[in-house]
């Protein structure tokens, strides 16, 4: 038996059968969590407002026209909950330079207490450090790259899922290699 399409467990879910739209966020989260990571380049913040997504699209789920494009739907909701949290950020934002250190720099730590000392925090640092060149790479650079690589989704479903061609998406995909690659490289050497 095939599963239920996304049109057939919205109309489920709409009758209040709650295991449909349980199916739905199943099958959309991640999708959603990667837009949401690659708008924000927070991924705390974009669980969070995966989360936000997920429950703003059930409280509006009577709203949508036509239940066939519920991911499109889905991933609007994702792009304006998005633009909400930046524009609020904006007007909230205090600069770390405004704050100091707390009095605290890296004269301060224990003598023969370095990070450089502890291969686990190498390996964090390495993984911060790239997550921070992603981070800035342009939006439409990290979100090909998030729903690529986090999210293993082919050219073809990245395509329609952000409603370009697959040949754009390999072009940004190539072009996020690149720009990383080169990132990475000249804060090693």
């Amino acid at each position: 038996m095939q599963a239920p399409g996304d049109e057939e467990l919205v109309r489920q879910s709409l009758c209040g059968r709650t295991e449909a739209f349980e199916e739905l966020v199943r099958r959309w989260a991640p999708r959603i969590l990667a837009v949401c990571h690659s708008r924000v380049g927070r991924a705390g913040m974009a669980e969070d407002l995966a989360q936000e997504t997920l429950l703003r699209g059930f409280r509006s789920l009577k709203t949508l026209a036509e239940p066939a494009k519920f991911g499109a739907w889905l991933q609007g909701i994702a792009h304006r909950a998005c633009l909400d949290w930046l524009k609020a950020k904006e007007r909230t934002t205090v600069t770390f330079s405004s704050l100091g250190m707390d009095g605290r720099g890296a004269e301060d730590l224990p003598r023969g207490r370095s990070p450089a000392n502890e291969p686990e925090l190498d390996q964090k640092d390495e993984l911060r450090n790239l997550m921070e060149k992603v981070e800035s790479l342009s939006e439409e650079l990290r979100e090909v790259l998030m729903l690529f690589y986090y999210q293993d989704l082919k050219y073809r479903e990245i395509a329609q899922i952000l409603g370009v061609s697959a040949a754009t998406v390999n072009a940004r995909l190539t072009r996020a290699r690149v720009l990383l690659r080169e990132r990475v490289q000249s804060s090693r050497g």
